[in-house]
């Protein structure tokens, strides 16, 4: 190591007290975090690309410092999809460090990568005060049923208004109105069970039958119309 000529002609002076660093909740202990391999914990990173036309939401799953679960969810750019599953290769197995330095092919799961990075080295995961964390396999209990992402895509225009086109149940197939044109309920279908059911021997025809479900006072509309046609 080179010092400096200013630094060399210094005395030295004796460092007081050194208590290392603060502890952080880590799956229900406190941890002084000395090297990566003192993470542990559950959490998730939302990230943006540089033309912010896509999100990513990564989950991360990691014991001592290692990725062992990862989910990549993503919308709102059909290359990012395409990222999205070499980024899910990539990053099981590596260390949180290597995952941080490592080119996760899109800016925007680059960025959430930054962003959960930040929340596991300062304590603040999911499950900062679950005892021994989570099981590997919790990832995918953010998921719906069918194992397929909770998607929101809602549309309107100020001439027009809204359009509901899905939620977290499903597919919105039809929008309830009232006498007044204003939205009372909808009907959807529950997308990823349905495929479920069909995976499962069901025809596709008794499938959707039995996943559609409605929500609200949909019943008693006085208006019903297809969002993505009327």
């Amino acid at each position: 190591m080179n010092y400096s000529h200013e630094i060399e002609k210094m005395c030295s002076v004796a460092k007081g007290p050194n208590h290392g660093p603060a502890p952080i909740p880590e799956e229900g202990k406190w941890v002084k975090a000395y090297e990566i391999k003192d993470i542990s914990g559950l959490s998730h990173g939302i990230g943006w690309c540089a033309p912010q036309q896509g999100t990513c939401k990564l989950t991360l799953n990691i014991k001592n410092g290692v990725v062992e679960e990862a989910l990549v969810e993503t919308i709102g750019c059909s290359g990012m999809t395409h990222s999205a599953a070499m980024a899910s290769e990539i990053l099981p197995g590596k260390t949180l460090l290597e995952c941080l330095n490592t080119d996760l092919v899109c800016d925007a799961i680059n960025v959430a990568m930054r962003e959960i990075f930040l929340q596991f080295v300062y304590g603040r995961t999911q499950s900062a005060f679950s005892e021994d964390g989570l099981p590997i396999g919790a990832g995918l209990e953010d998921l719906g049923k069918g194992l397929r992402s909770q998607v929101g895509t809602m549309y309107s225009t100020r001439v027009k208004g809204v359009r509901y086109m899905e939620m977290a149940e499903g597919y919105v197939t039809k929008m309830a109105l009232d006498s007044d044109n204003e939205v009372i309920g909808y009907q959807f279908v529950r997308v990823g069970k349905m495929l479920e059911d069909i995976r499962h021997g069901m025809t596709p025809d008794e499938a959707y039958s039995k996943n559609i479900g409605t929500y609200g006072r949909f019943d008693n509309a006085a208006k019903y119309i297809d969002p993505r046609e009327e």
